[in-house]
């Protein structure tokens, strides 16, 4: 089996500049960042001020929510300057997993968000304690504050799809939160103000379950990716027989995947006709991996192993690595052939590694275009105490 490794992505070193494709995704990513940040900032100010200033602790709460999002699109902002950097010696394959770290943060503390506003909406449930919310000023925050999070949850979706970042996708989703919060804020203001007061607790409960839900389909998508977790089988089925469409491609044996951030990278094992030379080999594994990459957008790495026979039983190869290389075999038929010729030069033999034996082929000057019929038969009588020798043949021409 011999084993190429295709890249389309240079080493860099940790100082070498970021790609153009790099540059663009933190521009975008840090742009519609750095606007939530803002507007978080300047809802969160409103809330609190209006919240002291009507007496409302909800909307003050929901001031300091709005705060903790400006702080997460701090570590979005930072994140995103790093993990779409250029592969370098520590990270050969880049730096997606920043990202998808930052993912698992981010879902995480939507599950805790969740969990701190259900235990106090359920605690408020039990005790019957009500927060009054009489004031006008609270309401019109509130609303102003679902309408203006709405919009920003649904431009930065709209980015983070763009360009392909769970990262962004995840901080989209968190800033949807807020905006439910900050439905509840309204609802509990509105029940409070029309004599439903039990109703801010309830809605507050269900709120808590969907952004649960949220926080939980985000992390865990990225926990499977930090274990590796390969494309499904549908997909994985769909390449393996677009992989065999390729021209000189006889099976495909073994197809592995796994993602990194958006992208996908494939380990797959290529049969081939065994009796074509190494170069062409690898020329067709290079036309797999050009196939794959026009296709598929979304795989970006591809490492194929060109295989001459079948080795796909339960994982092990049918050829052995205990059989011996060129320059032991050249020795011992060397020996058992003493008598009848003498293998002087290595470009005069070819080996063929397959069932587990080797078989040899010989090129013999032809004396005059006047070859030995006999001499293959006198070869395999003398070679036949040699267990790893399987086919011989003989080729007569001039070698240069």
């Amino acid at each position: 089996m011999v084993t190429m490794h295709n890249h389309d992505i240079a080493h860099k070193s940790p100082s070498s500049p970021a790609s153009k494709d790099s540059l663009q995704f933190q521009k975008k990513a840090q742009h519609v960042t750095l606007i939530g940040m803002v507007i978080d900032i300047i809802l969160g100010s409103l809330k609190i001020f209006f919240g002291l200033f009507s007496h409302s602790y909800a909307l003050i709460a929901d001031g300091l929510h709005s705060f903790s999002d400006a702080l997460t699109d701090v570590l979005v902002i930072a994140i995103t300057r790093y993990s779409r950097l250029a592969p370098d010696e520590d990270h050969p394959y880049g730096h997606e997993r920043f990202e998808t770290l930052g993912t698992i943060f981010l879902g995480g503390l939507l599950i805790a968000v969740a969990g701190a506003m259900a235990w106090d909406s359920i605690t408020r449930l039990i005790t019957q304690v009500v927060i009054e919310l009489p004031s006008w000023p609270a309401l019109v925050i509130a609303a102003v504050s679902v309408i203006a999070k709405e919009l920003i949850f649904r431009y930065t979706m709209h980015i983070g799809k763009q360009i392909k970042s769970d990262l962004i996708i995840a901080n989209a989703w968190h800033s949807r939160t807020d905006a439910l919060s900050s439905i509840v804020v309204f609802i509990g203001i509105a029940g409070a103000m029309s004599g439903v007061v039990w109703l801010d607790a309830a809605a507050a409960v269900i709120v808590a379950v969907m952004i649960a839900k949220v926080g939980w389909d985000l992390s865990w998508d990225s926990i499977k990716e930090l274990v590796d977790t390969a494309l499904s089988p549908e997909e994985t089925s769909e390449l393996r027989a677009f992989i065999k469409e390729t021209p000189g491609i006889q099976n495909v044996h073994d197809l592995r995947s796994r993602h990194m951030g958006p992208d996908v990278i494939l380990d797959v094992h290529l049969q081939v006709r065994s009796s074509i030379s190494v170069s062409e080999g690898h020329q067709i594994g290079l036309i797999v991996t050009q196939r794959l990459k026009s296709k598929y957008d979304h795989i970006r790495d591809v490492t194929f192993h060109i295989d001459a026979e079948d080795d796909d039983h339960n994982g092990e190869h049918v050829t052995s690595a205990s059989l011996p290389l060129r320059a032991d075999v050249i020795k011992t038929l060397n020996e058992v052939w003493a008598d009848l010729l003498s293998i002087d030069d290595d470009r005069r033999i070819n080996l063929h590694y397959l069932n587990n034996k080797i078989a040899v082929e010989l090129f013999l000057d032809s004396n005059n275009n006047q070859p030995d019929h006999q001499l293959q038969q006198k070869l395999s009588e003398a070679a036949k105490s040699v267990s790893w020798l399987g086919e011989l043949k003989l080729w007569y021409s001039s070698m240069p």
